[in-house]
């Protein structure tokens, strides 16, 4: 009898924690904020009844346990550019339905026993690699392989890891492909910030491994193997030899000069990665660039929720610095 109702204790305890778990997570707005934000409006000539339904929307995204930080960036960034609040509305849904389903599927990996982490973090970052082309369904893939190394991944590797596959997928690597390697990185125990790292350099490459010049095959071997992500690309930079990237030294040179061979314009080609002046590909896969605000020409450009919708990303917290 002292068993039965030991164990319907429990079971009681268990659900109260289930219950009142979001509420621990939730980021509902201050009065701060809602102030700050109101005052904005104001001076854009809107009314407070206006842009109160954005304000209960960021709020009720907060008490599910979503972050509300990117979706508060986004009115800001909206009113101070003179959009119409009805036009910012249709964009945070969007975004916040991004956050809902980056949220579901890191719960999904969780119940595989993967840890928890940063789970805001991890949020935001899941949420920026959906909007940039990684599906669910790759997520899910993902999660699985993982599954099968020593390593007990995060969910914010997790989310680094779709975030990099989404970013392979825009320096047009096979889904298929990207996956693997993202997938062995993270079963070797990569961080975030390596998996980001990895990803960004084979973007930057993409047109050597689709035309030939290096094996996306041979890298992974590198990867299982336990090299890390610094190491990876580090002798091609140099010697412009190797397995991981063949090839891309020679384009980079040609940027400098087309005689790729003489050692001059080696050095000078050199001198331009170390400054980081030939990673083009890399400031793209930065989306943290915010447009200045104070820029009247550039309202036109965003009045129209597609448009506002694209720079969404660079309002993720921390989801647009690479960590």
């Amino acid at each position: 009898m002292m068993r039965m109702r030991i164990d319907r204790a429990l079971g009681v305890l268990i659900v109260m924690v289930a219950v009142t778990a979001p509420s621990v997570w939730a980021e509902p707005l201050t009065v701060q904020d809602r102030d700050a934000i109101t005052r904005l409006g104001s001076t854009q000539g809107r009314s407070e009844n206006e842009i109160a339904p954005l304000l209960d929307h960021v709020s009720k995204a907060g008490e599910r346990g979503l972050p509300t930080e990117s979706l508060l960036n986004k009115v800001r960034e909206g009113l101070a550019k003179g959009v119409e609040p009805k036009r910012i509305d249709p964009v945070l849904r969007q975004m916040t339905s991004r956050l809902e389903s980056a949220h579901e599927v890191l719960q999904e990996a969780g119940t595989r026993g993967m840890e928890e982490g940063n789970r805001q973090r991890a949020i935001e970052t899941m949420a920026e690699a959906l909007s940039r082309g990684a599906t669910v369904d790759e997520v899910r893939e993902l999660s699985r392989l993982s599954q099968d190394g020593r390593h007990k991944a995060t969910q914010e590797e997790l989310a680094a890891g779709a975030k990099g596959l989404a970013m392979m997928k825009e320096g047009r690597i096979p889904s298929k492909d990207g996956t693997a390697l993202v997938g062995e990185g993270i079963k070797q125990g990569y961080r975030a910030s390596e998996l980001l790292d990895l990803s960004r350099e084979v973007k930057r490459r993409g047109s050597d491994f689709e035309e030939g010049r290096a094996s996306l095959k041979a890298l992974r071997e590198q990867v299982r193997r336990g090299e890390r992500s610094d190491r990876l690309f580090k002798d091609e930079d140099h010697s412009g030899s190797g397995s991981g990237s063949g090839g891309d030294r020679g384009d980079r040179g040609d940027r400098g000069g087309r005689d790729s061979r003489e050692e001059s314009s080696r050095d000078r080609s050199d001198r331009h990665d170390r400054s980081g002046g030939g990673d083009r590909s890399d400031r793209t896969d930065r989306p943290d660039k915010v447009e200045r605000l104070d820029r009247p020409e550039k309202v036109d450009r965003i009045e129209r929720p597609d448009r506002l919708d694209r720079l969404d990303r660079s309002d993720h917290s921390g989801s647009g610095r690479d960590r």
